[in-house]
């Protein structure tokens, strides 16, 4: 078992007696879920996205969620002053830049808050990450498309550049998700298709990266239990649950998370050191 191996298998059980504060500036579609898989993984939601307390919120939390799935002028204030209020006290910030490529507001939203926000973790998908990257993406809406137009070598050169570049971990969640510092980087092969017919999926891996970030100090290896939590979820509530339906489905991957032990998470994890 290698060190990383090590430090995602206590990572769990050290959200589990830290019950980290996660404060989630987020997607209103999806902000039930949000909070249901955070209190699953073993953390704390809050959900304070006014701009009178969204910085006094974000200073006294253990991790912070940035998430641009429903953005209007309200919120993205919000989002400023709470990553701002995040980093000078040192709590480290989850971005999600949700869409980004897709219109005007998202991409001078997300230029805005990696101008004025560092983030510890920035988790999105392939376009989104490309987009930011500077590279040509296919975005519709909030979804995009998922092919490695470079391959998996090409794709976690991307990442590990747009990591060295921001000093944060990128994380690209997809078919294979790519994980990546400036130094290192880890992919996984876990997860089931019917996760993407099922709103707010990508929303919840965002929360669980937060939860883990609220906990762990390498925020790789908190970036990559979050992403792995979600796609074992899904493999388990599919066998458990997918044959009634998505809104069963649904339902079987919050059990799933809240049952989650460590045994489970290495124990099925398709985990490659890049």
């Amino acid at each position: 078992m290698s060190q990383l191996t090590e430090q995602m298998g206590a990572a769990l059980a050290a959200v589990r007696a830290q019950c980290p504060l996660v404060h989630h500036i987020t997607n209103y579609v999806t902000v039930n879920d949000c909070a249901n898989i955070t209190l699953a993984v073993g953390a704390s939601p809050i959900m304070a996205d006014d701009i009178r307390e969204a910085a006094d919120v974000a200073s006294v939390a253990s991790a912070v969620v940035l998430n641009m799935g429903t953005l209007n002028e309200r919120t993205v204030s919000s989002m400023l002053a709470a990553g701002k209020a995040a980093n000078k006290s040192e709590v480290p910030v989850v971005f999600d830049p949700v869409g980004v490529g897709a219109t005007a507001l998202r991409n001078e939203t997300a230029a805005a808050i990696l101008k004025e926000v560092k983030p510890a973790v920035l988790r999105g998908n392939l376009s989104e990450i490309r987009f930011l990257a500077g590279l040509s993406a296919a975005t519709r809406g909030v979804d995009a498309g998922e092919e490695m137009e470079d391959g998996m070598e090409g794709t976690i050169a991307m990442a590990r550049a747009l990591a060295e570049k921001l000093g944060c971990v990128v994380a690209i969640t997809g078919k294979v998700d790519v994980i990546a510092d400036a130094a290192r980087a880890v992919t996984l092969a876990n997860g089931h298709p019917m996760l993407s017919r099922v709103t707010g999926t990508g929303c919840m891996t965002t929360s669980l990266v937060a939860s883990y970030c609220g906990a762990v100090a390498d925020k790789l290896v908190a970036a990559a239990c979050g992403i792995l939590t979600m796609g074992i979820a899904g493999e388990l509530a599919f066998a458990r649950a997918g044959a009634q339906g998505t809104g069963a489905f649904r339902s079987a991957i919050i059990d799933a998370v809240s049952c989650m032990d460590a045994a489970t998470l290495l124990g099925r994890a398709k985990l490659h050191e890049a």
